[in-house]
């Protein structure tokens, strides 16, 4: 509003020097970008979907009601009267495991909480102060005991292995290994363009981020004496529609429909070259505004909306 870009570019200070600081910026952010999308998106995607096939799957625990019988596996039984601690801690607590030979073995203690082992398939069951009757068919009568301490290992329910990272999903696979599955490992067709698609629209995606400072400048100044903001919707407009763009054409390009190279570089291509002449147009030419005609446009409508608004004031 007052003129401080005509100031500036009078004194040699034009917008490709002004865009020095904005592209240092825009480097590092682009460099940021890459190792998220190129490597920690994929492991991160890896680790929730085993945290949900491990919660799923019971792999975290099981889940043990105070009050009453829970089986834990085929022949361990187990009632506690009182959980503390957020479970590390049981009071009152009834046990009874059965093997396979017939034999039996029951207890109670006043206390106990369960420990992890070396072995993962193993869990120590520590029980204090209580008392452990042991009955098998080969005995002439239970044999009883009381206790201190008493330490039972169990073997924990058979648990399905999680699947390798990249076996289902292209998504978890970094940008050197989708590469190597795009390119240099044989596979069936479909596969590979489905990486190759996957590939092209990582990189895409972040190249653009070298054009945003251009778009910025080219829409973010308004016509003389004018406050429009409306270079603000038509940067958010642009921005979400090549990224829905480059997902139309991601799938496009995995079912083969289209080369994968075509379908995500052609956009690129397209829209950077619309972004140059926007930000020729302002930067070069005299007076030279990119939506010089939407702004028009926008303030009829604006001039026009005010006027509905105070005719049905009247009214």
């Amino acid at each position: 509003m007052s003129s401080e870009l005509d100031a500036l570019r009078g004194i040699g200070f034009g917008f490709g020097r002004l865009l020095r600081v904005p592209y240092a910026y825009a480097v590092v952010l682009l460099l940021l970008n890459l190792f998220i999308v190129g490597w920690v998106q994929p492991w991160s995607h890896y680790g929730y979907e085993r945290l949900r096939f491990d919660l799923s799957s019971g792999a975290l625990g099981a889940s043990m009601k105070v009050g009453e019988f829970n089986q834990l596996g085929k022949r361990f039984t187990l009632r506690i009267d009182r959980s503390e601690n957020e479970g590390t801690q049981l009071h009152g607590i009834f046990v009874q495991m059965d093997d396979k030979s017939g034999m039996s073995v029951a207890a109670t203690a006043r206390h106990g909480r369960f420990l992890s082992t070396d072995d993962p398939d193993t869990i120590l069951f520590r029980l204090e102060n209580g008392r452990l009757i042991q009955d098998s068919p080969g005995f002439p009568a239970p044999r009883t005991l009381t206790f201190d301490l008493y330490d039972r290992p169990n073997s924990l329910p058979p648990i399905d292995r999680f699947r390798g990272r990249g076996h289902e999903e292209l998504q978890e696979l970094t940008i050197p290994e989708l590469m190597r599955h795009a390119y240099a490992r044989p596979g069936p067709r479909d596969e590979r363009l489905a990486a190759q698609a996957q590939l092209h629209f990582r990189l895409v995606e972040v190249l653009m981020m070298l054009m945003i400072p251009l778009l910025a400048v080219a829409l973010a100044v308004p016509p003389k004496r004018s406050t429009s903001s409306l270079g603000i919707f038509v940067g958010i407009v642009i921005i979400v529609a090549y990224h829905k763009v480059n997902q139309y054409a991601e799938q496009m390009g995995a079912q083969g429909r289209i080369d994968p190279v075509l379908a995500l570089w052609i956009p690129l291509i397209l829209l950077s070259a619309m972004i140059y002449w926007m930000y020729h147009v302002l930067a070069h030419r005299p007076g030279g505004q990119p939506i010089g005609a939407l702004e028009r446009a926008f303030a009829q409508l604006a001039r026009g909306a005010r006027r509905l608004m105070r005719r049905l004031g009247r009214a």
